[in-house]
C-alpha cells in the first residue's frame, strides 16, 4: 500500500522553470480504477500548472506545507489539512503554487474520465485528452466547420 507520506515522486525534466514538481499516482497505485487520485511534491517558488478549469469537479487536500491558491473569487492561503473543491467549468478555475519556503505535499482527486477538456483562461488555450490522443490549442484560432474536410 502506498503512503502519501514516504511517496516517491515522478519529475519531468521537460517542465519549464515555475512549474517543476513531482507527481505521483498514489491512486492507481492503490489499485483504483474510477477515481484519479494524485500526490504532488511542490518545491518552493513552482506551482503544479497553470491556471485552468475543467468539466468535472477536483479536489486538493493540502498535506504539508503551504497552499496559495487562486481562483476566480483572489488567492488564498491553505496550510496544512485545508481541503477545498474546485467545481466543473469557469468557476472551478483554479491554480496551486508554493509561496513557502518548504515543500508544499498535496493530494488532488476527480473523477477525471477520458475524454477530459481543460480551459486555461489566462493563455486562452484548450486541450483535449483523450487516450493516446491529446491536442492543446488556441481558442481564439477559431473553429472549423462541422462538416469541414468530410465528403
Amino acid at each position: 500500500m502506498p503512503n502519501v507520506y514516504t511517496q516517491e515522486f515522478e519529475y519531468d525534466d521537460a517542465d519549464p522553470p515555475g512549474y517543476r514538481c513531482g507527481m505521483a499516482r498514489i491512486g492507481a497505485l492503490a489499485g483504483g480504477r474510477d477515481t484519479v487520485i494524485k500526490e504532488f511534491e511542490i518545491p518552493p517558488g513552482e506551482s503544479l500548472c497553470p491556471y485552468h478549469y475543467e468539466y468535472e469537479e477536483e479536489w486538493l487536500l493540502v498535506l504539508e506545507g503551504v497552499a496559495a491558491v487562486r481562483t476566480p473569487d483572489g488567492e488564498q492561503t491553505l496550510a496544512r489539512g485545508a481541503l477545498a473543491c474546485f467545481p466543473a467549468g469557469p468557476a472551478g478555475a483554479h491554480k496551486v503554487r508554493n509561496p513557502g519556503t518548504e515543500r508544499l505535499l498535496a493530494l488532488m482527486w476527480s473523477s477525471a474520465r477520458e475524454p477530459s477538456v481543460s480551459v486555461y483562461p489566462d493563455s486562452d488555450k484548450m486541450g483535449v485528452w483523450a487516450g493516446e490522443d491529446h491536442v492543446l490549442l488556441r481558442r481564439s484560432d477559431g473553429h472549423v466547420d462541422y462538416y469541414d474536410g468530410e465528403r
